[in-house]
């Protein structure tokens, strides 16, 4: 009877390590996609992230959270705080100002940099569309040449190139 219920037991050890191998690379993925995954879950190395169900060492915004809370709640020393959880004091003090400001969506990264073209408005754009309809043989670097002349604004060719990609695929 022994021997049996260890056999069965055997077969399911496999096959629940796989699917919680296949769960733990699916929420990676998720986290990935939602740009939470911690770009270095080695470096965190404080004991609530060591072998535990709940806290997950590849979820930056759990990690950031449980960082100013330490700090908070048990009055930690910042720096002691940030390096058990992978984390510069830099990092640390703009996560709490992201708190601060935002509440918890405040510690989901943002994308940086500029969000869309700055510097190709609607009337940047027209006069492209307009000197390409007049002279289709013109390139982006000509096309570059003619913004920086007529609207004092310096435009990447690449920059063009992508926007006027854009403005075919909506047209």
């Amino acid at each position: 009877m022994y021997i049996i219920h260890f056999t069965v037991i055997s077969r399911l050890i496999p096959e629940v390590v796989m699917s919680t191998e296949k769960q733990n690379e699916e929420k990676r993925q998720t986290l990935r996609q939602q740009g939470t995954l911690n770009p270095r879950p080695q470096a965190v190395t404080h004991e609530l992230f060591q072998e535990s169900d709940f806290f997950d060492r590849n979820d930056l915004v759990q990690v950031k959270y449980e960082m100013l809370r330490q700090v908070q709640s048990e009055s930690r020393p910042v720096s002691q705080s940030a390096k058990a959880f992978g984390l510069s004091r830099p990092s640390f003090y703009q996560a709490q100002a992201a708190l601060a400001q935002a509440g918890l969506a405040g510690l989901v990264p943002q994308k940086r940099g500029p969000k869309e073209g700055h510097k190709l408005t609607a009337a940047v754009m027209e006069f492209l569309l307009a000197a390409r309809a007049k002279e289709p043989s013109l390139n982006t670097q000509q096309l570059a040449e003619m913004v920086a002349q007529n609207f004092q604004l310096r435009v990447h060719p690449r920059s063009i190139e992508r926007q006027l990609r854009r403005e075919k695929k909506r047209r």
